[in-house]
């Protein structure tokens, strides 16, 4: 398959006779990367699909707004961190339960999750990712996993860049403490 550039996609997308086919060539660009960023967020595997699903759903509608003024890398994650998030939040309203909880119910699905391939270390990494505030726990994931520059960062969270380096910081600290501690 050809590579082609974000410009290219959305001039494909905006000029040609055949939207569907532009919009298909994005959907394969970044579904796999979208869908690691999602997963990582919200560890179950059928949560992250029906949540990818309507990640691009949602940029399908509004891609003909989009005014590349960042990235569509940029523009999906910040889509796909949302809807993560909104979809953590229902979760914690829907059975009136605290983030921790929350946590504890992700940490267990991991354990018995069919899906992870991970061996006990890199379960054990997901678990003291998985202790981390959700906001640390995002950022963290971002850089360490998706090695996402803090510029990036900074638009997909609109958060400063300074606030994100310490988030960072703080998140690799609770995380060695976690490895060591457990």
């Amino acid at each position: 398959m050809e590579h082609y550039s974000d410009e290219q996609l959305l001039d494909l997308f905006h000029n040609s006779d055949n939207p569907n086919y532009a919009f298909n060539l994005l959907i394969k660009k970044y579904q796999e990367k979208v869908y690691w960023h999602v997963r990582r967020l919200v560890i179950d595997h059928e949560d992250t699909n029906d949540i990818v699903q309507d990640v691009f759903v949602k940029a399908w509608k509004n891609l003909d707004r989009f005014r590349a003024e960042s990235g569509l890398f940029t523009w999906l994650y910040r889509i796909a961190t949302n809807e993560a998030l909104t979809f953590l939040n229902s979760k914690k309203r829907r059975f009136f339960i605290p983030w921790h909880d929350v946590e504890n119910t992700l940490t267990q699905k991991l354990e018995t999750d069919a899906h992870f391939s991970g061996n006990e270390i890199q379960k054990k990494l997901q678990k003291a990712i998985l202790s981390l505030p959700e906001k640390q726990r995002i950022v963290f994931n971002m850089r360490y996993y998706d090695e996402l520059k803090y510029e990036e960062m900074s638009q997909i969270l609109d958060t400063s860049e300074g606030a994100l380096k310490a988030s960072y910081h703080h998140a690799v600290k609770k995380v060695e403490d976690y490895v060591k501690n457990h």
